[in-house]
């Protein structure tokens, strides 16, 4: 438990100072797939991880959308009949494309996709872990970014903020940002302002967030310095002589 807690500190320091929002997920991926002598698993198990919780996130989001009134609450049925049509095709192709050549990259990625959902996100003793753990993450994300909004003087309602604030989080795990930035103040502004609660005010809450969220990660710094020191140590250990090599400089000093 422990090196996997410092592993995802370490990963969400990173994605938060780092362009795309996914590199330290992807290192964290090849590090645990090193460790478990399989690094093209390692990066699959992240990478379903991930995927898991945004899919958590967005049906979350979706119900709000649908019960709470917001600026996209007339687009959510349009929304939801295209979003259940991708999902369908998506499922039909895992499920029935097989290409005629078995060592094909296609059958193989189809093949790892289905055996991947079989044996790890839908098993019984993973799946509702994993929707509990990402509900979880998805309600303190929300408060943390309710606590921004009042920071910088937001003063509407939770209810009326609730639909706007998930948009905004829902953005913000895009990986096209530079450093944790750009989609999530983008989205802030918009959202904010079709509410009309003011685009200034959605940045404002937006950057407040982010940099609440560089703080908490910043333990993830700690894991990278110690991480670090730990490899200077390593290489500074100079390799002992072999036995064969100490015999041999024994025979030359007699000679």
């Amino acid at each position: 438990m422990g090196p996997a807690v410092a592993s995802c500190y370490r990963a969400q320091f990173l994605n938060t100072t780092l362009p795309g929002g996914i590199l330290g997920d992807v290192h964290r991926g090849v590090h645990h797939g090193r460790d478990a002598g399989d690094a093209g698993r390692g990066l699959r198990a992240v990478a379903w991880e991930r995927l898991a919780g945004q899919v958590v996130q967005a049906v979350i989001v979706m119900v709000v959308l649908l019960l709470v009134p917001s600026p996209v609450r007339s687009s959510m049925p349009a929304v939801l009949v295209v979003l259940a049509a991708g999902f369908v095709a998506a499922a039909l192709i895992v499920r029935h494309v097989r290409p005629a050549d078995p060592t094909s990259p296609v059958r193989r990625i189809l093949r790892a996709v289905r055996d991947d959902l079989r044996c790890g996100l839908l098993v019984r003793r993973a799946w509702p872990g994993a929707v509990l753990a990402s509900t979880v993450a998805v309600a303190l994300h929300l408060s943390t970014y309710l606590v921004a909004a009042r920071a910088v003087g937001v003063t509407t309602s939770t209810m009326t903020l609730l639909p706007v604030a998930l948009l905004v989080l829902l953005a913000s795990g895009l990986p096209l940002n530079i450093a944790g930035w750009g989609p999530r103040e983008g989205m802030a502004a918009w959202s904010f302002g079709a509410a009309g609660l003011g685009a200034d005010q959605g940045v404002a809450a937006a950057v407040a967030y982010g940099v609440i969220v560089l703080v908490a990660n910043l333990p993830g710094a700690v894991v990278l310095m110690v991480a670090s020191g730990r490899r200077g140590d390593a290489r500074s250990v100079k390799p002992q002589p072999s036995g064969q090599h100490c015999a041999a400089e024994g025979d030359r000093a007699h000679e």
